[in-house]
């Protein structure tokens, strides 16, 4: 007969338990002070919102006009950074070519370039005299600056390195053994990549989508710097909101407190990807 353990000897042979220690003070103050600094502007927002009046805050025209705008037009540069970040996140993960880090540190550049200055690069190639602009506006008679294509671009801009660099690390962590195996079965390589490799890394291009998305939304310096800030046609709900902050607070708050709101509904929805609870 096989012997069988006892608790004891089962916790035994499973190791011996971390026993949670006291938290150093010196470790704690700071750590509250942190969590304080944090969530105590969220909570003046709230504090100062206009709950009673809410509703009709949120129904007027130039709030509206400027949620609908925002949702557009962060919906429309997502979908061009998909077109155009997808093949670029393949290429810097599966093809090795000179030159490789280079052109990943290039594409990070606007993660950490103030965005303004992203707007006035912007204007210096798609501008009237920028370097495409001119023969844009030449040839076709198309003028993307102030304009709702603009703030596509502008927003598009700033947005993309968070899809490449979320796709990216999906594609170095899929494993390539099934697009190996689908290669030896007779699939071409667009078919592997459609129906073997876009699958595999799915829950990244989601993630990497919504975070594109989101910071779109929220994109304002390269916005009013390439598009302006025209009701209805560029300003969007970042705009608005400074925009109302010398005229009316609390339709600032209002505008605030939708963007808030959105952050939170991205933070829950990639919650079981990127936050790990004990």
């Amino acid at each position: 007969m096989t012997p069988t353990l006892t608790g004891t000897a089962r916790a035994r042979s499973r190791g011996p338990r971390r026993r949670p220690g006291r938290v150093p003070i010196a470790l704690l103050v700071p750590a509250a002070l942190g969590l304080v600094f944090l969530v105590l502007p969220l909570a003046g927002l709230l504090a100062r919102t206009p709950w009673a009046t809410l509703p009709e805050r949120l129904a007027e025209p130039g709030v509206l006009t400027a949620l609908r705008l925002s949702l557009l037009t962060a919906t429309l540069a997502t979908l061009l950074c998909l077109l155009l970040g997808v093949p670029l996140a393949w290429l810097l993960a599966r093809v090795g070519f000179p030159g490789r880090r280079v052109v990943r540190a290039l594409v990070t550049v606007p993660l950490v370039l103030p965005p303004v200055v992203g707007g006035v690069a912007l204007l210096l190639v798609f501008g009237r005299r920028g370097l495409l602009g001119g023969w844009l506006d030449a040839t076709f008679g198309v003028t993307l600056p102030f304009t709702t294509t603009g703030v596509v671009l502008a927003e598009a801009f700033v947005a993309m390195p968070f899809l490449v660099i979320a796709v990216e690390g999906a594609l170095r962590g899929a494993d390539q053994r099934y697009e190996e195996a689908a290669a030896t079965l007779g699939a071409g390589r667009w078919t592997t990549f459609t129906h073997v490799t876009l699958p595999l890394v799915a829950p990244g291009l989601a993630a990497g989508a919504v975070l594109c998305w989101a910071r779109a939304l929220g994109e304002f310096g390269a916005t009013i710097t390439f598009a302006g800030n025209y009701p209805g046609r560029t300003q969007t709900m970042p705009l608005a909101v400074y925009l109302a902050l010398e005229t009316d607070l609390e339709a600032a708050v209002v505008l605030s407190l939708i963007l808030l709101t959105v952050s939170v509904v991205i933070l829950a929805a990639l919650r079981d990807r990127w936050i790990t609870s004990p």
